[in-house]
C-alpha cells in the first residue's frame, strides 16, 4: 500500500512539473505579439505564432527558427522557419520549370502576364492597409511610411500592367535589299531578388512587376529581419497565381541568411540578381556573380548631398532638409546625409532646421500622428553612437540630438553635426542612421565637387532660382550621381522613372523608365526574305 501510495505521489508529482512546463511554454509562446488581441489584425496576412519560410508552389521550411522583432518595443512578434539548402535547391527546380510554363504563357498571349500583374496590384489594394501596419511593426517605419511602401507595389504594378504592351525593339533599316533587321527582346529566365530591411515590400515590387512582365520568374529572399512581411506578401501573390491556375514557383521565396544569398549570387541557374543593401555586402554579391559572367542589377548606399545656395527658397529647404534626413529614421537609401550651406546662409539655415528637428513628433511608429520612428536594430544604434564619437574627434559641433532615448525600442535623437571639414573620413562615410552632417562652403564649383567626391553617387539635390546654375548641375560637369534634382529632397523617388545610382551605388536601374531592358535579353536578327544574298559592306565571295 506503501509503495502504491509512494507510485501515486511521484505520478502527481511528474505531472504537476509537466504541467509546470506546458504553462511555462504556453507563457513563452503568449509572449508573441501575434498572440495578443492588440495585433490580431496580423492573422489577416496568414500569419500565426510559427510560419513556414519556404515557398515554390507549397509552404515549407525546415532550417534554422528566427524571431521577428518589433523595433519601438524590441519584443517578439512571431518566428518563421527558413530555408535549408536542400530546400533552396528544390525551390530553384520548381522556378525553372515553373518558367517554362511562364515563358509559353507570355510567348502565346504576350499581355496575359499584365493580366496576372494587374490582379496582383489589385490583392494588394485589398490589404494596404494591414500590410502597411505589418511593415510598421517589423521594420519599425511610420504607418504612413508603410501604406505608401505597399502604394509604392501597387503603383509600379499599374505601370508594368502598359508596359507589358509596349516592350520591344525597333526594326532598323537594313543596307541589303530584301533584309529586315529587327530587335528582338526575350527574358532572361529566373531573376533573384535579394532586398533590404528598409524597404521589404516596395524593393522587391520594383523589381518582381517588371521581372514578370517581361517573362520571367522570380526567387525571392527578403532580409533575415523581415521575415514576416516577406511571407506575407509572398501569401498574397501565391492567391492570384493560384487563382490563375499558374505554378506558384513563378514567383518563389526563400528565406535565409548570407548562406541563401551566397548560394543564389553563385548559382548560374539563377539568370539575374538583383542585390540592394549595403556597399560592402553588394560588392561580394558582384565578385560572385561576375565569376559566372552572371547578370546583376546592384542598388547600394548613398552618401547623398543637399546643396543651398544663396539665392535658394528656405521655405522650400527647411521641410525638404528635414524630411530627407530624418525620414523612416535616416534609413533610406537616399537619406540627406550632408547638408552643403552657403556661408551667407548658413546659420540662419542650421538654426531653422535644427528648431524643425526639435519639434518632429517621436514614438510608436503605428501612431498615426508620429513623424519619426526607432532604428531597425539594436546593432543601428551601437552604430549611431560610433558615428557621433568619431564626429567628435574628428572636430564636430554637436547642434542638436547625439543621445539614445530612454524608452522601450531602438530610439534615437535625430542628430545635427556642424564644423566638420568636407573630406573628414566620417563626413565620406554613409553610416545608416539619423545624423545629418552640415558643411559651409563658398562656390558653385567647391560644392559640386564636395558633392562629387564620395564614393556612392545615388541621390543629390540643389536648391537654387537661378536656371543657368540648374542645367549646370544637370549636365556632364554637374552632379555624378543616378538621382539629380532642383528644389527638392535627395528621397522620394517617382515610380515612372529609373531608380538607381553611379560608381559605389552600384549602377543598376530599377522600377520605371527602360529599366525593363535590364531583366531582358536582346537579339539582333537579320531576316532575307528576298531570292539573293548579298553580303554586308558590299564584300563580294563570289
Amino acid at each position: 500500500m506503501q509503495r502504491c501510495l509512494t507510485v501515486t505521489v511521484a505520478r502527481h508529482s511528474r505531472l504537476l512539473a509537466h504541467r509546470a512546463v506546458s504553462v511555462r511554454q504556453a507563457a513563452a509562446m503568449s509572449s508573441l505579439l501575434i498572440s495578443q488581441p492588440k495585433y490580431s489584425w496580423l492573422k489577416e496576412l496568414g500569419l500565426s505564432e510559427d510560419n513556414h519560410g519556404v515557398y515554390n508552389g507549397t509552404w515549407g521550411g525546415s532550417g534554422e527558427v528566427v524571431t521577428s522583432y518589433c523595433p519601438a518595443n524590441n519584443e517578439p512578434i512571431a518566428r518563421v522557419r527558413q530555408a535549408t539548402m536542400a530546400e533552396y535547391e528544390e525551390t530553384i527546380q520548381k522556378s525553372r520549370e515553373a518558367w517554362k510554363v511562364w515563358a509559353e504563357v507570355s510567348r502565346a498571349n504576350a499581355p496575359k502576364r499584365g493580366e496576372i500583374v494587374r490582379q496582383i496590384g489589385d490583392a494588394l489594394r485589398k490589404k494596404i492597409k494591414v500590410l502597411g501596419s505589418l511593415v510598421s511593426l517589423e521594420m519599425g517605419k511610420i504607418y504612413v511610411e508603410g501604406v505608401g511602401e505597399v502604394q509604392e507595389y501597387v503603383d509600379v504594378c499599374d505601370y508594368a500592367v502598359g508596359l507589358s504592351r509596349m516592350i520591344g525593339g525597333p526594326i532598323l533599316p537594313s543596307e541589303r535589299p530584301g533584309h529586315a533587321l529587327i530587335e528582338q527582346w526575350n527574358p532572361v529566365g529566373l531573376v533573384g531578388i535579394i532586398t533590404a530591411f528598409n524597404f521589404p515590400v516596395a524593393v522587391y515590387g520594383w523589381n518582381n512587376a517588371i521581372a514578370l512582365i517581361c517573362g520571367n520568374v522570380c526567387l525571392w529572399k527578403g532580409a533575415p529581419t523581415t521575415p514576416l512581411t516577406s511571407v506575407a506578401v509572398t501569401k498574397i501573390v501565391a492567391e492570384v497565381l493560384e487563382q490563375n491556375n499558374l505554378p506558384g514557383a513563378i514567383c518563389s521565396m526563400t528565406c535565409g541568411g548570407a548562406d541563401i544569398g551566397t548560394a543564389m549570387a553563385k548559382d548560374e541557374r539563377v539568370d539575374l540578381l538583383s542585390f540592394t543593401g549595403s556597399t560592402h555586402v553588394g560588392k561580394m554579391v558582384a565578385m560572385m556573380v561576375q565569376e559566372r559572367f552572371g547578370r546583376q542589377l546592384l542598388e547600394l548606399g548613398g552618401n547623398n548631398a543637399i546643396i543651398v545656395f544663396e539665392d535658394a527658397d528656405l521655405n522650400l529647404v527647411v521641410p525638404s532638409a528635414v524630411f530627407a534626413s530624418v525620414g523612416t529614421a535616416g534609413q533610406r537609401c537616399t537619406t540627406t546625409r550632408r547638408l552643403m550651406l552657403h556661408e551667407s546662409v548658413h546659420d540662419t539655415v542650421v538654426e531653422r532646421v535644427a528648431k524643425a528637428y526639435k519639434q518632429v513628433r517621436i514614438g510608436d511608429p503605428w501612431d498615426r500622428n508620429t513623424l519619426y520612428g526607432p532604428l531597425h536594430t539594436k546593432q543601428a544604434v551601437e552604430q549611431y553612437l560610433a558615428a557621433i564619437e568619431k564626429a567628435k574627434q574628428q572636430g564636430g559641433t554637436l547642434i542638436c540630438g547625439g543621445k539614445v532615448m530612454d524608452r522601450a525600442g531602438n530610439y534615437v535623437e535625430p542628430t545635427i553635426i556642424t564644423g566638420l571639414p568636407h573630406d573628414a573620413s566620417i563626413v565620406q562615410t554613409e553610416t545608416f542612421v539619423p545624423i545629418l552632417y552640415v558643411l559651409k562652403f563658398k562656390t558653385e564649383d567647391e560644392a559640386f565637387a564636395w558633392n562629387n567626391e564620395v564614393k556612392q553617387g545615388l541621390s543629390s539635390s540643389i536648391f537654387t532660382k537661378d536656371m543657368g546654375r540648374v542645367f549646370r548641375w544637370l549636365g556632364p560637369k554637374g552632379s555624378d550621381c543616378g538621382i539629380v534634382n532642383v528644389n527638392i529632397p535627395t528621397s522620394g523617388a517617382e515610380i515612372g522613372g529609373a531608380f538607381g545610382g553611379e560608381k559605389h551605388t552600384g549602377g543598376g536601374r530599377e522600377s520605371g523608365s527602360d529599366s525593363w531592358k535590364q531583366y531582358m535579353r536582346r537579339s539582333t536578327c537579320t531576316i532575307n526574305y528576298s531570292k539573293d544574298l548579298p553580303l554586308a559592306q558590299g564584300i563580294k565571295f563570289e
